[in-house]
């Protein structure tokens, strides 16, 4: 798959921008919860941040609001990545939510992107789209690989019996939800031959509180070790990458804060994503994913 293969090549190049811009006073906190077993529909409760629940976001709406352009309200023309890289977010969103992993091992110790996914819980997350692509791998079988759910779920085969596993409008419909959060708006933009629906940003807080949260990631609050990282936060920082969007999020640091930044990303990026699956308290999925878009 042409979007996945293009991975190993490397961080992308910093591009001029202005200034740093303030960040916010409060981390959003939300979103990096840790893994754990959903219950009544998925509701999360309340975090000691204060913030009400139409300001938490899944992986996939976090990856989309670092690429949207704020006052535009669309992600880059060029960018080609992103559309798989969501796909990825839906597949770990699903296991840190308790619903899908991959299938044992086994004696002879497959590799991770040789594993099956299999559905471990079919309730309900309360998303249109986690439940769709759930439905999906419930209903497959023989199980799908992780790679494979990544090109099935993007539209990526030359198969017309699997076109049908294709999630349509993603982005589109992400942006609706973040406008329901009320994070984005939506507008009617007029691109000479034709009209387009753009969501541009509304509420700056929660996007520099997201921004932050990715900074201090790799800066103040560094560990040096991904298992003490939170999963969450974790897979937000490779997907962001692998979609193409992590550079937002780095592009107002200062130049030496900006150096240090990508060097810390590049040590996750060197990591063996088969070794670091085998340790304790990690999520093999989530690895799995890292593989398909990294190697």
């Amino acid at each position: 798959m042409s979007t996945l293969t293009q991975r190993s090549s490397g961080l992308v190049q910093r591009r001029t921008e202005a200034s740093r811009s303030a960040a916010a006073a409060d981390r959003d906190r939300g979103s990096g919860d840790e893994d754990y077993e959903p219950r009544r529909g998925d509701e999360q409760d309340e975090d000691d941040s204060g913030d009400s629940k139409e300001t938490r976001l899944t992986l996939m709406e976090e990856v989309l609001l670092l690429g949207l352009k704020d006052r535009e309200g669309y992600t880059s023309f060029w960018n080609d990545c992103i559309s798989s890289g969501l796909r990825g977010c839906m597949l770990i969103e699903l296991a840190l939510r308790g619903r899908l992993q991959l299938e044992a091992c086994g004696m002879r110790r497959k590799s991770l992107l040789a594993r099956k996914v299999i559905c471990k819980s079919d309730a309900p997350t309360g998303d249109v789209l986690l439940d769709e692509a759930l439905k999906h791998i419930k209903d497959t079988q023989p199980p799908e690989t992780v790679q494979s759910w990544i090109e099935l779920l993007s539209g990526e085969t030359w198969n017309p019996l699997k076109l049908h596993y294709q999630l349509r409008n993603v982005r589109e419909r992400l942006a609706k939800n973040l406008v329901e959060k009320g994070v984005l708006t939506t507008e009617k933009q007029n691109f000479l031959l034709f009209d387009m629906t753009t969501h541009p940003l509304t509420n700056n807080n929660i996007k520099q509180r997201l921004i932050k949260k990715v900074q201090e990631a790799v800066l103040d609050k560094w560990v040096n070790d991904p298992h003490r990282m939170d999963k969450r936060l974790l897979a937000l920082i490779f997907l962001a990458h692998s979609s193409d969007v992590l550079e937002n999020a780095f592009a107002p640091l200062l130049d030496d804060q900006y150096d240090l930044a990508m060097k810390r990303v590049r040590q996750l990026l060197d990591l063996e994503p088969e070794g670091e699956s085998m340790k304790n308290n990690t999520n093999e999925l989530l690895w799995a994913v890292v593989t398909a878009f990294t190697k």
